[in-house]
């Protein structure tokens, strides 16, 4: 359910448009709902940060939000009429799993999750600059192009957790030699331009007259997207860090 999915084209959103009228999806809504859902991930987050530094365990956050946010994906993304009521919830979810692996990666790498923060931070305005000003243009090779790579690193994570059951590990995918930072650099640059499919995605819904609840489906996808960056620049900064 993204703009590089050829199921979600110009004329589905017109058929949406014509179907629901004047209340449709628009950019401004879609950046309010996005803002909501990034505070509710900060206050999850903050719950099981402070529970770790208060010294509780935090291996039942990271599970249980892990889980819950996966379950929430898979039904916003199947039913995105869903998206409204479940978003929010994804977002606390992520946020309380965030909190844990943040601080489970603070107590070995002091700093780490500020400087993480910024840089997805930073990647993402930089990025949205360059989309605006049409620097970066969401063709549909590219859409096919980062879809291709997204499916790919997925299948390889999927690939890795399922050999790790057996003791199995995937050479080079969690080393911190020049390799495994090389591959880590790698996804993190897939991770980000998948930025650019969600500003696609937006922009085209709104322009199309996509339904109202559709912000709340756009909000969730660049959520999703920003978590997964987070999660990958956190990772090439642990393993750039453990080389000194």
């Amino acid at each position: 359910m993204r703009s590089g999915n050829p199921t979600l084209n110009d004329k589905t959103f017109e058929r949406q448009g014509q179907r629901y009228g004047r209340d449709t999806m628009t950019i401004d809504g879609t950046v309010n709902k996005a803002f909501i859902m990034l505070v509710l991930l900060m206050a999850g987050a903050f719950v099981a940060w402070n529970n770790y530094f208060a010294g509780g365990d935090i291996i039942p956050f990271a599970i249980g939000g892990a889980i819950l946010g996966f379950v929430l994906a898979l039904i916003i993304s199947f039913v995105p009429k869903t998206a409204p009521y479940l978003a929010p919830v994804y977002a606390v979810a992520e946020g309380v799993f965030l909190g844990a692996i943040s601080a489970n990666y603070e107590s070995y790498y002091d700093g780490i999750t500020l400087q993480a923060a910024l840089l997805t931070m930073g990647i993402f305005i930089a990025l949205l600059l360059a989309y605006k000003t049409r620097l970066i243009r969401a063709t549909e090779n590219f859409k096919l192009g980062i879809f291709a790579a997204t499916a790919g690193i997925a299948l390889v994570y999927l690939l890795s957790w399922v050999l790790g059951m057996f003791g199995v590990t995937v050479p080079y995918l969690h080393d911190s030699t020049p390799i495994g930072i090389g591959i880590s650099v790698f996804i993190v640059i897939i991770a980000a331009l998948n930025l650019v499919l969600d500003f696609d995605f937006i922009e085209n819904g709104a322009q199309q007259g996509a339904p109202k609840y559709m912000e709340w489906y756009g909000a969730f996808g660049l959520l999703v997207t920003l978590v997964w960056l987070y999660l990958e620049i956190i990772r090439l900064l642990a393993k750039i860090r453990s080389r000194d």
